[in-house]
Formats: C-alpha cells, structure tokens, sequence
C-alpha cells in the first residue's frame, strides 16, 4: 500500500479522510427516495393496468396481446421503447467511464450506429416484418430446419442470460454509491416490480413504462450535464480541460486491429455489432413486429437512431464533465469512488445533493434505463421458449391457458435467476467492455447465421449449425481468454493521464495502478513491451462480433456446399432481403424464358 496525504490548505474539507467524504456526499434524504418509490409504483401500475384494468384481447388472441400488443402499437411509444431497452443502465453510466477513462475515441461508433440503420432498414426488417413473425426464431426453421431454430433459440437465451445481470447490477452500483444501501438488498426488491408489470401486463405494459423510463432518462443526464458545467465555470472550461488531458481526438486512422479503439473498430466493428442488437435480436425485432406495417417500423427504427445518437452524445460529455470536475482529483485513485462506473452518480451527489429529489430523479433515471431493459429481456424470453422450446415440441396445441401459464412462468423463473446471477457480474469489472465482449460470444454466430438466412441461397442447415459451431467455439475461446488476459494484466489498454494533486483530503491508494497515475501531467507509462506478440484474443472487443459472424459464414458456406448446397431458384424469395428476391425473380424469369426458347425450337424442328 501507498499511503498519500496531501497538506490542506483554508479548505472547508481539510482534515477530512475519504471515508468522511463519501459519508457527506451521501445526502440521499427523503425527497429523493419518494421520488425513486414513484417510479417504481408508476411502472408497477401501468402492469396493473394492461394485466387487469385494460380491456382483455379477444379469446385466441391473448397470445399475440402478451407478445405483440396484437401488431396494432404506435410508432412513438415503440421507438421510445427500443430506446429505452438498448440504451439500459450500462450505456448510462458505462460510457461515460469509457470517455473519463480512455477520452472520446469510442463515440466514433456513432458512424456504425447510422450504418446500420441503413443496412437493417434494406436487408434484414422488411423480411421479419412480412413474414409477421413472433419469435425471430421461427424464421430460422422455414429458412433452414428445426435444428437451426433450437441452436439459434439455446444462443439467444445464453446471452440475455449473461446481459440480463449486468443491466441489473449497474443501476445497483449507482443506488449504493448514493446512499450506502448494499447492492444486493436493492436489487431484489426493483427486480421483483419489474418481474411483476412484465409478467401481468405483457408488451404493452413493457411499451409504455418504457415511455416513463426515456423520459426520465433523458431528463436525468440533461439536468445533471446543465448544473455541472454550471458549476465548473461553463462550456468552454470543460472542453479545455479535456483537451488539454487528451480526451478529446480526432479518430485514430491506424489501421490495427489489437488498438481498442479506432476508427476502423468503431465504425466497421460497430455497425456488426449494431445489426445484431439491433437488426435480428429478438429484444428489439419483437418491437418492431408490434406495428401495424413496414412504413412504421421504418419511422420507429430512424427515430429509435435519433434518439439513442442524442442519449449517446449526452452520455459523452457527461464523462467529460466528470473529468472537467475532478481533474486535479481522481476520485478512483482516491478510492471516492469505489467502483469506476461509480463516476457519474459521485458527480451528481457532488453536484445536486443539495437539492432535495434531484438525485432521486437521476437513480431513478438509471433504474429505469435497467428495468426497461431486464423487462424487454424478459418478455423476449418468454416468446422465444414459448415459441421455440414448448410449441415445437408439443403433442398437442397448447391451450390459451397453459400459453399463458408458461409466458409469465419464463418471467418469474429467468428474472429470479438473473438476480442471482448478480452474485457473478460483481466480481467481472468494467461494465460497457465487459457486456459487449460476453454478448459477442453469440452475437457473431447468429448475426452470421441470420445473415446466411437472408442473403445466401445457396446455404442449407448443415453448413449453418456447423459454421455457427465452429464461430461459438472460437469466440468463446477468444473472450475468456482475453478476460483472463485482462484481469492477470497481460492485457492492458493505455489510459488517459489523471491526477492527485488537487485533493483537500487524506487518502489511501492501492498498487499496483496499473490503470490509473497519481500525481500524473502526462499518461502513465505503458509497462508492456513495445512490441508484444500478437494474439488472436489481443484484438478489440469491437471486432468479436464480426470475427464470430464471419468464421460462421465461411465454413457455413464451404460446408453448404460439399454436402450439397440448396438450388437458389427452388428456394421461397420471400425467406430473403428485397435484392436478393428480385434477383431471384430474375434467374426466374430468365430460366422460363429460356425453356420456352428451347421447347419452341423443339416444335418447329418437330414440325
């Protein structure tokens, strides 16, 4: 241990030990709790209200009601959903720790975020939609066998699985900075709420609670960013501290693919990442597959983008406020803040706890960004084991009943099992890395399947579960071995340069810091040699979901191809993006043409 104490000057903290700080950030008074109970009871009563109050689906459609909101939703209450159940907890306090951390080199994924609008709005939705499917799933079977609908079910209920905890520890993570409650005293309780609106109220209970979630959401980070650049003396005082740290760059152009963030990483790495959360999870597609036609799910879709670039930007310069606010102090370093994505809830302690319910309102904001996610989550899993794992398998049709029974069974099982699974995610790290590198395990192999699926003919079931064997194996391999790389410290990343010398209080600092520098100008030293050996696990996370989707493509295609690979022209074009279809008609109406010029030569040498 290094012990560093700092003489004080006419400060009103001096003297003062860190813990004696944390104790007086820690001003989370009543107000803010009943502001925090009245998001939880209004989430809890928009359950009750779709589950028991709201006019019930006609019989034979309760089903669709739970899963789809009868394909009848708006288009504002959807794309408000799809923002509030991708942009969870994670994303609002993980990227701003990203951008305090290493600087705004990772918001170059704005470039694939665009991309892939354009890329799922042509190629991947208007399949889905048309085929007005429930579970993603289910395509897989009409588009390969039913082998290729459990291998892609099994993989999808993995990773929510592995995603589903670290959603919820995230916004626990906040709560305890704010108020000292230990985290899995809190957990239990908000995840038993969610569990309870999902199971009774179904989608449209999801949909619009949802609704009060990107609301205070956005409502959160606004009036966090505006009182603390107030407070540290403007805009122009955060962006020159910023820039001066090196926090703000222009896109790295190297083209290596071991650097975690580049331009390359974040916009083509990105956007593959993107289509798969986006364009053929069930999460988001399920929402998609509410709206009455294809006009709607293209206007959700763009706005869904709008929206998620503008939390995006705000989540940015939130972590340049932070910087901004404790430059001369690293509160990691000093052990202020416990845990990194602890950073933005210290910020709005320091910032709004003086004024009564403010910081309710931001924790509020966070667990909404979590339950929307965990409930989005959980009514997926309840259509994909539904749809996937009972009907299938079923002798006999299910009743309404017993449909319902298992929906909201999946809800209460899996929920419980994730909070559980918090025990695991505590002990993992950095969260934003962290959830993007596990999800990418599944990630590249089903985006390659379902890519397989919509723009490959010629690609049949044997060469698609074999190539998505092959990319799981690989990326499994891949992320443990770079998360035993990470936590061994074999693999570090350089860091922005922080510093000590400001602080008007004693502290303790744990070494080795091999993340962090005290009392540091300049970045801290990389100790790794110039040159390492490269590995396959050294390259960015960024790149795992088109590494997995494209080892599932090549061997799925060679595979297809020595056993046989499926004749383009006796395939079913509505099974595949728009141009494909119409090359398919093509080859069609070419080969119709062609026999008709072969059956007419016949007949007049015949004659």
């Amino acid at each position: 241990m290094q012990e560093v104490v700092h003489q004080l000057d006419s400060n009103k903290m001096a003297g003062l030990n860190v813990d004696d700080v944390k104790v007086s950030l820690q001003k989370f008074g009543l107000y803010d709790y009943v502001v925090f109970v009245l998001m939880l009871l209004s989430c809890a009563m928009i359950g009750v209200y779709f589950g028991f109050l709201k006019k019930k689906a006609k019989k034979g459609d309760a089903e669709a009601d739970y899963l789809v909101g009868n394909r009848q939703m708006k288009v504002i209450p959807v794309s408000l959903s799809l923002i509030a159940s991708f942009i969870s907890g994670i994303s609002l306090l993980g990227t701003p720790t990203e951008i305090y951390i290493y600087g705004v080199q990772y918001m170059y994924i704005v470039g694939g975020v665009i991309s892939m609008g354009f890329i799922m709005m042509y190629f991947y939705l208007p399949v889905f939609h048309n085929l007005k499917l429930t579970s993603t799933y289910q395509y897989l079977q009409t588009r390969f066998d039913r082998r290729m609908r459990l291998f892609g079910s099994i993989l999808f209920t993995l990773a929510t699985m592995a995603w589903l905890p670290i959603v919820i520890y995230v916004p626990a993570l906040a709560f305890n900075q704010v108020t000292g409650i230990n985290i899995h005293l809190i957990t239990p309780i908000v995840c038993v709420i969610c569990i309870f609106y999902t199971c009774v109220g179904g989608l449209k209970a999801v949909v619009w609670t949802d609704v009060v979630q990107t609301v205070l959401m956005f409502g959160a980070m606004v009036l966090i960013i505006v009182k603390g650049t107030l407070d540290v003396g403007g805009l122009s005082v955060v962006m020159e501290r910023a820039k001066a740290s090196g926090r703000i760059e222009g896109p790295d152009l190297r083209f290596d693919m071991t650097t975690r963030h580049n331009i390359y990483s974040c916009v083509i790495g990105g956007v593959v990442y993107w289509l798969k959360t986006n364009a053929v999870s069930q999460n988001m597609i399920q929402r998609y597959l509410s709206l009455p036609s294809m006009a709607a799910a293209k206007k959700a879709l763009w706005t869904f983008i709008f929206g998620t670039l503008v939390l995006l930007a705000l989540c940015c310069y939130s972590g340049l406020l932070i910087y901004a606010k404790y430059y001369d102090c690293d509160p990691l370093t000093t052990k202020l803040a416990k845990a990194k994505d602890q950073l933005l809830p210290l910020l709005v302690m320091d910032t709004l706890g003086d004024f009564p319910g403010l910081p309710g309102l931001f924790v509020a904001g966070v667990f909404s960004a979590a339950l929307s996610s965990l409930s989005t989550g959980l009514n997926s899993m309840s259509a994909v084991v539904l749809e996937d794992f009972f009907k299938p398998f079923s002798n006999r049709p299910l009743t309404e009943k017993q449909s319902s029974i298992i929906m909201r069974a999946v809800v209460a099982i899996f929920g419980a099992i994730c909070v559980g699974l918090v025990l695991v995610v505590e002990k993992l790290g950095s969260v934003l890395q962290l959830s993007m590198s596990l999800g990418s395990v599944s990630n590249g192999p089903l985006l390659g399947i379902f890519t397989l699926g919509v723009l490959v003919p010629w690609a049949n079931g044997t060469g698609a579960i074999v190539g998505g064997s092959v990319g799981l194996a690989v990326m499994i391999w891949v992320c443990l071995k770079a998360q035993i790389a990470i936590a061994s410290g074999d693999l570090t990343f350089d860091v922005k340069p922080v510093d000590t010398r400001g602080c008007s209080y004693h502290f303790i600092a744990s070494e080795p810091m091999s993340m962090l520098a005290i009392n540091a100008t300049v970045p801290p030293i990389d100790s790794t040699p110039a040159e390492p050996e490269f590995a396959l696990y050294h390259i960015s996370y960024l790149w795992y979901t088109t590494m997995g989707a494209l080892i599932t493509i090549v061997i799925a295609v060679i595979v297809s191809f020595i056993v046989g690979a499926n004749k383009p022209d006796e395939m079913n074009p509505n099974l595949f993006s728009p141009f494909i279809q119409r090359i398919l008609r093509r080859r069609r109406i070419a080969a119709r043409c062609q026999l008709e010029m072969v059956t007419g030569g016949i007949k007049e040498i015949i004659q």
